[in-house]
């Protein structure tokens, strides 16, 4: 019962917001028609993954050449507040994730304009950001409101006041989203996904964010191992990857 009430709390909480009609109508038939898209491929996926795997450190080096472990200990004040707000929040969200790879992607590329889909208490944000600020950059998140959970209050939770002004956040779905922020800006150093999980949402974000990722830059997607959107997309543009092992998961990464 408890189940069906969320369902119907969120179905309510869609029906109160029109802009948000196209993505209700993709739920739909995620949820119906393409309920196997979600998986599609994910164990022919997981093979080639766990073959290839390395760890964070070890992919931070042979793409940046840079050492990774100073980054916790340099930000050991903002990452300690981010994880008490983390604790304090009433809303459970995602974890942080690739931090190290992400601030160092930043890096590397010397980014400006940094694009990411999916936000939670915002992990993956702060650590584009603490990069960002060095060179007065912009980050453009797409992060789909949490309808009918109570939550959207705190989406970002973990980023510090003084890093949002170099901050833009959209609150609609990737397909809505997207066209949003590459209207403000065409190209961008880094593109980080960690938004819809479904086979068909992968691969058509990939793909958007592809295109608008300049010749130098870094692509980094979380979660490839759920299917084969990751595998497929990279074998179709003939894009040698470096997949990384994190908490029993899989994130990709290449420089374009």
């Amino acid at each position: 019962m408890g189940e069906l009430k969320r369902v119907f709390k969120t179905f309510v909480a869609y029906l109160k917001r029109p802009d948000l009609y196209p993505e209700l109508g993709r739920k739909i038939l995620k949820n119906t028609v393409n309920r196997n898209n979600a998986f599609k491929g994910k164990e022919k996926t997981n093979s080639w993954a766990r073959s290839k795997a390395i760890s964070q450190k070890e992919a931070v080096f042979n793409l940046f050449g840079i050492d990774a472990s100073t980054f916790k200990t340099q930000y050991k004040d903002v990452l300690d507040k981010a994880a008490q707000k983390e604790k304090e929040c009433p809303i459970k969200m995602g974890g942080p994730g690739a931090l190290e790879l992400i601030y160092y992607a930043c890096e590397f590329s010397e980014g400006k304009n940094v694009v990411e889909t999916g936000v939670a208490y915002g992990w993956s944000s702060l650590a584009s950001l603490l990069s960002l600020e060095k060179r007065n950059g912009t980050l453009y998140s797409s992060d789909m409101p949490y309808l009918g959970q109570n939550g959207d209050q705190y989406v970002g939770y973990v980023v510090p006041e003084d890093l949002k002004k170099y901050w833009k956040l959209f609150r609609f779905a990737d397909k809505e989203s997207l066209p949003k922020i590459f209207n403000e800006n065409q190209v961008f150093d880094v593109v980080h996904y960690d938004s819809d999980k479904s086979y068909n949402g992968m691969f058509w974000a990939y793909n958007q964010l592809y295109t608008h990722l300049r010749s130098g830059g870094v692509f980094i997607s979380d979660d490839i191992g759920d299917n084969s959107a990751y595998q497929d997309f990279c074998e179709k543009n003939d894009i040698d990857t470096t997949i990384v092992e994190i908490d029993d998961k899989y994130v990709g990464v290449f420089i374009k």
